[in-house]
């Protein structure tokens, strides 16, 4: 693919707030709720807040500026909304191509698959488990977000009772699935105003399924396994025909097929992000569920083995979208974790909110411990100490959401930090001793906080799960 394909347009990296500065009303109203403009251009830049809250730059008088800056903030990759309601899924947005040049939003959308030829019982089984899976994450909720809705029958009458099943029992929003038109129609009559992902559109049905995506508003898939050419002409196609909301699927090949799977994904996303190829700009779907159909004889746990590092290989190479077939929670696990580290800001670390926290029930002899809020830190030592049944205080002192051996070394989280908190938190008042439990990694600040607090130091363990061991040897020994 040479440089004269795709038409260059400038990458999020070199946009600069006086770049958007220039072209706000510079107004300094504060309507926007910052400070001045300058302050919002800034936010604007780094994603944080959106255009539109500047009342005047949508008037008649800045409507060319306002439209300049929509064209200037453009993501690379296409935001597209498949759905209706609060529990739409946005997928595409992405700024960049890799995750540390600024941040990726929109995390992968996971679907899980049911078919026409499945039994009731077992379409709502699936529904259900699909809606139920939660996981609990550094403070975070993990969870699915589609159904896909297959025809294996090839039949539009059953595809489109099963539609309305799976209609009638979830909310979730839906992928329907057919290289027929005739079968999609009638899925589509079951549900004509919940803007489905419909899937796909190829070289053989690709005018039927664009009227198709006209008719309804929704969304289309094009297919074009292995072929980007072909891939690149139809989304050219189908812009020109009128459909604007397009989902790219270069086929997904396990086995020998992994590197060209991979090699496609990243050409792609490669070719939009860094040459601005805007026929390429589009999110991407992985079908990892191909794992099953080609796992022959093999064990159904092989299968699920292969389709969750499938996915997981699909949501660290640009996939907007995957569709899956397994959901044991062992093998959708690994890809949901993974999701969620990936998506996380990296500008940001992931933190708590400081302040005083309360394990079990406490009284005035219980032990006082602290930590950071960096919410990796913070929650693996709440785990611990839950699951140790202890009753205890637990100090969350603000270190920007840092770890604590990185946070004493970067003056994060220094003596002052820790008595500050020490007062803020009420905490001598509810305990008559004045006994504090520190990190082990901390153990360099000890000196320093009985200096400034007043309070004795008692240095803990460098890893959480030995506290309920120090409680016992150290603590009750010291009370």
């Amino acid at each position: 693919m040479g440089e004269k394909e795709g038409k260059g347009k400038a990458g999020v990296k070199e946009l600069s707030p006086i770049d958007v500065y220039k072209l706000l009303p510079k107004t300094n109203c504060k309507e926007c709720g910052e400070e001045n403009c300058m302050a919002f251009a800034t936010k604007v830049v780094n994603r944080e807040v959106a255009i539109e809250k500047c009342p005047p730059l949508l008037t008649k008088e800045h409507e060319k500026a306002y439209k300049q800056l929509k064209e200037m903030l453009k993501p690379a990759i296409k935001e597209i909304v498949v759905g209706v309601g609060d529990k739409a899924v946005k997928i595409g947005g992405k700024l960049v191509m890799y995750r540390h040049e600024f941040a990726y939003f929109n995390p992968t959308a996971i679907a899980i698959d049911v078919t026409d030829e499945m039994s009731d019982e077992e379409i709502l089984s699936r529904i259900k488990r699909t809606e139920q899976f939660n996981f609990e994450y550094i403070g975070q909720t993990l969870k699915l977000d589609m159904i896909a809705i297959r025809s294996t029958s090839n039949d539009p009458e059953k595809f489109k009772a099963t539609v309305k099943k799976v209609v009638e029992n979830t909310g979730l929003p839906l992928i329907l699935c057919s290289l027929n038109p005739n079968v999609l129609e009638a899925g589509l009559m079951a549900t004509p105003k919940a803007r489905p992902l419909l899937y796909a559109a190829t070289k053989d049905n690709w005018k039927d399924m664009a009227e198709l995506a006209l008719m309804y508003n929704c969304p289309l898939t094009v297919f074009a396994p292995n072929n980007l050419k072909l891939l690149r002409s139809l989304a050219k196609t189908l812009l020109e025909y009128g459909v604007e909301d397009i989902v790219l699927d270069p086929g997904t090949f396990p086995d020998d097929g992994l590197a060209d799977t991979l090699n496609n994904f990243t050409m792609i996303r490669r070719v939009a992000c860094k040459r601005g190829d805007e026929l390429f700009g589009f999110p991407l779907m992985g079908v990892p569920m191909v794992a099953w159909m080609k796992r022959g004889e093999a064990p159904e746990e092989i299968a699920k083995w292969r389709e969750a590092y499938l996915t997981g290989l699909l949501v660290v190479r640009f996939a907007d979208v995957v569709v899956m077939h397994s959901v044991d929670g062992w093998s959708l696990l690994p890809p949901v974790v993974l999701r969620q580290n990936i998506y996380t800001d990296p500008r940001k670390p992931v933190a708590v909110e400081p302040g005083l926290k309360v394990f079990g029930a406490p009284d005035e002899n219980s032990p006082v411990m602290f930590t950071t809020n960096f919410a990796l830190t913070y929650y693996t030592v709440a785990s611990d100490i839950e699951n140790a049944k202890v009753n205890t205080y637990l100090l969350v002192v603000d270190t920007e959401g840092i770890a604590v051996d990185s946070a004493v070394a970067g003056r994060k989280l220094t003596a002052e930090k820790v008595a500050d908190a020490i007062k803020a938190s009420g905490v001598e008042n509810k305990v008559k001793h004045r006994k504090l439990i520190i990190p082990g990694k901390a153990a360099r600040l000890s000196g320093e906080i009985e200096e400034l607090s007043g309070w004795q130091v008692l240095v803990g363990p460098r890893d959480s799960s030995d506290i309920p061991k120090f409680l016992q040897e150290k603590w009750q020994t010291q009370t």
